[in-house]
């Protein structure tokens, strides 16, 4: 109680202090509607709202695809979306709380409406009206079924709050404009994907351009007035062929800026493009992976996918306090749960390392806090979770990672992944270490992970705590001098706690490896920075295949080869 009459009683001073600061139409907008329709409710709504907050997010887009030299698609547009966020009850327990029981959890009960990507005060105002009004009903029934479920259920392990405070930040930045010129893009396009042809057995492939400037507007009734974003740009080169076995294998290459000026030139590309085209050539007559335990090193890449997929989800601090979650590490703060020559920081205010751009970078995350570094682990000791304004059992205030995709509800998540290592060595000499561990543990050979396109894990106390990552690029490594081997259809499988207790050392050179997660709040870009672990054991199984044979008709004979007939 008294928490909520302290936020009470500071509202007309935080609404007043964000009424000094820099101008922006659409926050001003918000910020006016947002105080009008706040105590409308609560001097009218029973059960009264106690926080209200608003997001817009404006997208610009523009994408440019192609096929061997044809261009198959090309799109672009802007669009601004609402998210509306309503609390009622109190921040100890109010509409957001978990909800157990069949039919229960985390369930989607707001959903984002589209809104004008126009500057229009009227318009703007009246979707802010009829959102707010839509989301307040869901959020007050929602409250009745959470206090219901409260008196009926046991008491939780996790009593803390459900809601905590966070300071108001007023920043108004508009971000850098997206310098895409879509007409350059399609020719280089055509050119580009046009260079897959030199590869007959390249059943399917693309060359994807895309430019993206991202805008959020955010206010709350703590007085939070805020305008950022970012631009990204990404070139996503895809290739795939199916074995004569009916083997489906595939390959790709990203490469990812903050502008589309600061993509490679197209020679880059190119060399991109042959890469995978002979990556995919050399698979169709590799011998499948069979099922396997030995050592193995994971290069730089491939171990960022890694460490996001087993470790980074399992210190999401919403999932401390779910009690259908795993809670792997819910009673480690403070323990060694890591090597101890390893540390793990989360740190979104990281644009750039190494000279390559970082997709999970922002400057406040969609709550409203402020972008910061976070230790999650330090010299292989867990030192805190991954944090939203959803507090957890010892820890009462939000780190920043509170994240969701439009039209989600907000729950912590990962942004920059970064693994440092104090026991790392060069390259070589992480190869001389593998050998030596094939050697010692007699197995007839140990594995090199070079690429990972994804993977997935469960968290879940009702299955199993387990993981999968997708490699696409595997090697043979034999300690007794023969060459490499690629093989394909092979899979890394296994538990978390066990795998973590395997790795022996790291290389010395970080990689990074950037995509986009995709969890309870949607998809959200995230990075994964890492040097090449070596690891004593690690499990593979077979890749699920497909049963159709490769095409029966001939592949059509592109111009050139009809002339030359």
């Amino acid at each position: 109680m008294t928490r909520t009459i302290l936020l009470r009683l500071a509202l007309p001073l935080a609404l007043a202090a964000a009424s000094t600061a820099p101008s922006s139409l659409v926050v001003d907008a918000m910020s006016q509607e947002l105080q009008r329709n706040f105590q409308a409710l609560k001097q009218k709504a029973d059960p009264p709202p106690y926080f209200l907050s608003y997001e817009v997010t404006q997208e610009e887009t523009y994408s440019v695809s192609g096929t061997l030299g044809a261009i198959d698609a090309s799109t672009g547009g802007k669009s601004r979306t609402l998210d509306v966020s309503v609390r009622v009850g109190s921040p100890k327990l109010d509409n957001y709380h978990r909800v157990r029981g069949t039919g229960g959890g985390s369930e989607q009960f707001t959903t984002s409406a589209p809104i004008t990507y126009e500057d229009s005060v009227n318009s703007i105002k009246h979707r802010l009206w009829e959102e707010t009004d839509r989301a307040y009903r869901a959020a007050a029934q929602r409250l009745i079924r959470i206090e219901t479920n409260t008196q009926v259920k046991v008491a939780e392990a996790d009593t803390s709050a459900d809601f905590s405070s966070a300071p108001a930040e007023v920043s108004l930045a508009t971000p850098a404009k997206l310098k895409f010129d879509i007409e350059d893009w399609t020719g280089r396009v055509r050119k580009l994907s046009a260079h897959f042809a030199k590869y007959p057995a390249v059943l399917t492939s693309r060359v994807t351009v895309t430019g993206q400037a991202e805008t959020r507007y955010f206010v709350n009734t703590e007085g939070a007035r805020l305008e950022f974003g970012r631009p990204f740009a990404r070139v996503f080169i895809s290739a795939s062929a199916k074995a004569a076995d009916g083997a489906d294998v595939a390959d790709f290459e990203t490469f990812e800026a903050e502008q589309p000026d600061g993509l490679p030139d197209d020679k880059a590309i190119q060399a991109a493009i042959d890469r995978v085209a002979k990556d995919v050539t050399a698979l169709l007559q590799a011998p499948e992976a069979e099922p396997f335990v030995g050592p193995a090193i994971l290069s730089g890449r491939a171990a960022g996918v890694f460490f996001h997929e087993i470790f980074g989800h399992r210190v999401e601090g919403h999932r401390q306090k779910n009690e259908d979650e795993g809670q792997t590490f819910t009673k480690s703060l403070g323990n060694k749960v890591l090597p101890e020559f390893l540390s793990v920081v989360f740190d979104p205010t990281q644009h750039a390392i190494g000279g390559e751009d970082l997709y999970g970078w922002y400057a406040y995350d969609d709550e409203g806090v402020k972008a910061r570094p976070v230790t999650a682990v330090e010299n292989g000791v867990l030192k805190t979770f991954l944090m939203s304004r959803s507090p957890s059992a010892g820890i009462e205030q939000s780190n920043g990672h509170g994240r969701r995709q439009p039209g989600y509800e907000v729950v912590s998540r990962q942004s920059n992944l970064i693994v440092e290592s104090a026991k790392s060595v060069p390259e070589r000499k992480l190869r001389e270490m593998l050998i030596e561990e094939i050697k010692r543990q007699n197995k007839p050979y140990g594995l090199y992970f070079r690429d990972i396109t994804s993977g997935f894990t469960m968290t879940g106390r009702a299955g199993l705590q387990a993981f999968k990552v997708i490699p696409v690029i595997v090697y043979r490594v034999y300690a007794d001098g023969r060459p490499d081997e690629l093989v394909r259809g092979a899979d890394i499988v296994g538990t978390p706690l066990a795998s973590f207790a395997k790795i022996l050392a790291t290389g010395d050179k970080p990689e990074v490896f950037n995509g986009y997660c995709g969890a309870e709040s949607g998809s959200v870009p995230v990075s994964a920075v890492s040097p090449a672990i070596l690891v004593s054991e690690i499990e593979i199984e077979k890749k699920a295949k497909a049963n159709d044979r490769p095409p029966l008709l001939p592949e059509p004979a592109t111009i050139e080869q009809e002339g030359k007939q």
